[in-house]
């Protein structure tokens, strides 16, 4: 590895920042670690015996300053609607890579749209390194290759863990805007709980609910399928209570009731522990289907989304250190390879016939 590239991890305090530090520890990588707190982020560079910086995204001169000499950035505070534009803006301006753990498609689509800045600047864009969307990404990528000829897409994913504050907080933002499908290549607004199918994940079927992954944004840009959807696993009970929130839309999309809701967030969510992320794994399912009829399945097993999202993540930074990559907005199977997923620890992908 190229030792003399530094490279930075800003939100370094947060629960997933905090994961990915111990899994850089364990790989010898040494990240700077940044952030805005700085009693926090002061003590977990004592602590680890790595450097740091100390500063805000709302100053943009700030920012570009505190990244020069970086050669990649991994971005992990969010909500990344409000922090993500920022640090890209830094990152075009002082030529250095960047990567986040975005799943929120608006961000998808907007640094997609600076593509064009990207290659000017030499630098890699590459929102979404973490579960949102490398496995997902991986196995649309997978099934593709199996039917070159698709047009549909349909993913899907049962989670067996809990969620973070600040992924807590990114899915109350995310309630005022509803669903989201693709159709005919273009973004689609839907409401919420859209469509409901049974997913064959192994050990039997799940009830699902399309959801406004990641996926619905960058899956076309990886295969081109011009169909669309994302589905998650969900009772009955939850599917009655996401139906019932479109009628609150209006009342969701209020600032106030949205800090209302963080707020309730930041007393009642902690994370989960070591001990849940252990006991916890994740199932994917994706499907492909061509205008004449044929497909082709798959089931992805993973860990915890979280630990994918550290192992993931950081596979990522350590090939931009390694490798000379030109300029450009890229999607976790455009820049690491269709297997890549399959490639990480815990996972296996099964094809099915």
């Amino acid at each position: 590895m190229s030792s003399h590239k530094q490279w930075m991890l800003y939100g370094a305090n947060g629960y997933t920042g905090r994961l990915i530090v111990a899994e850089a520890l364990k790989r010898g990588l040494r990240p700077v670690l940044a952030g805005r707190n700085a009693a926090v982020i002061e003590a977990m560079a004592v602590e680890s015996g790595l450097e740091h910086r100390l500063f805000g995204l709302d100053d943009n001169r700030m920012a570009a300053e505190a990244l020069e000499g970086f050669h990649t950035v991994l971005h992990c505070a969010g909500p990344f609607s409000a922090t993500s534009q920022q640090m890209i803006d830094a990152c075009l301006q002082q030529h250095c890579h960047y990567l986040d753990i975005t799943g929120e498609i608006s961000v998808f689509a907007n640094a997609h749209g600076q593509a064009e800045d990207a290659r000017r600047a030499d630098i890699v864009l590459m929102p979404g390194v973490g579960f949102d969307v490398v496995p997902t990404d991986c196995l649309a990528a997978t099934l593709v290759q199996q039917l070159p000829a698709a047009t549909r897409l349909a993913l899907a994913f049962k989670s067996g863990g809990r969620m973070s504050r600040g992924t807590a907080k990114t899915s109350i933002e995310g309630l005022a805007n509803g669903g989201c499908v693709r159709r005919a290549g273009k973004l689609q607004r839907v409401p919420l709980a859209w469509k409901a199918r049974e997913i064959p994940f192994d050990g039997g079927t799940s009830l699902a609910v399309t959801i406004p992954w990641g996926d619905v944004f960058t899956a076309y840009i990886s295969t081109g399928i011009p169909d669309i959807e994302v589905y998650m696993a969900v009772s009955q009970v939850l599917v009655k209570r996401m139906k019932r929130m479109r009628l609150a839309k209006p009342l969701l999309s209020m600032q106030w009731v949205q800090n209302v809701l963080k707020r309730r967030v930041e007393k009642s969510i902690a994370g989960p522990s070591g001990a849940d992320r252990a006991s916890s794994h994740m199932q994917l399912w994706g499907e492909v289907a061509s205008a004449d009829g044929r497909s082709v399945s798959a089931v992805m097993t993973t860990p915890d989304g979280y630990d994918v999202t550290a192992t993931a993540s950081l596979g990522v930074v350590e090939y931009l250190l390694e490798n000379e990559i030109e300029g450009g907005f890229y999607t976790p199977s455009l820049l690491m390879g269709a297997d890549y997923a399959s490639r990480l620890p815990g996972v296996s992908c099964r094809i099915n016939s």
